[in-house]
């Protein structure tokens, strides 16, 4: 199944293809613009999971509310690559998807150094293996803070294909 159709020349106004044109991730700064844009999401049947991460100044506080927000289950190992193993495992409905709201995400953004950045890659880098099936995840980040930035995300290695991965198959 396409994700979106290219014989559809309305296909071009949708909120979530020009979101996703520029990849996975959308910053805004408005609330009011992000509630605005939740709303043409929950109009076009996305699941919608909003977290509060104003109160996340230390890792154990993320984890936690990333636990609960998305059900992960008991033996969640509460380190990054846990969180990337299960965040994996999200359900994106195949009508609509699954939008992800990051608010105040400035907070965690400065409190936790390195931990924003790698969430954001995680959901980058599993929103592009979602999208492979037809699955779109969008994550909304808002931040109150009008200068924060983030280096690219969900950035793919240039790999060998399967049949030279090995050293050996290309004569190493």
């Amino acid at each position: 199944m396409a994700v979106f159709r290219d014989d559809d020349p309305s296909a071009w106004q949708r909120l979530d293809l020009r979101l996703l044109q520029n990849g996975p991730i959308a910053m805004y700064w408005k609330p009011a613009i992000l509630v605005e844009d939740l709303g043409w999401f929950a109009a076009n049947h996305y699941a919608i999971d909003r977290l509060d991460c104003s109160t996340w100044a230390d890792r154990e506080l993320a984890h936690t509310a990333l636990a609960t927000a998305f059900k992960f289950p008991d033996y969640y190992g509460r380190n990054l690559d846990a969180l990337n193993d299960c965040m994996s495992d999200l359900e994106v409905p195949e009508e609509g998807g699954r939008v992800i709201a990051l608010e105040h995400f400035d907070v965690p953004a400065k409190a936790l150094g390195d931990f924003a950045y790698v969430l954001l890659d995680i959901i980058a880098s599993i929103a592009h293996g979602k999208l492979l099936f037809g699955r779109r995840l969008i994550a909304l980040v808002q931040s109150d803070d009008p200068a924060l930035g983030f280096p690219p995300v969900g950035a793919h290695a240039v790999g060998w294909n399967p049949r030279e991965w090995l050293n050996k198959a290309r004569g190493l």
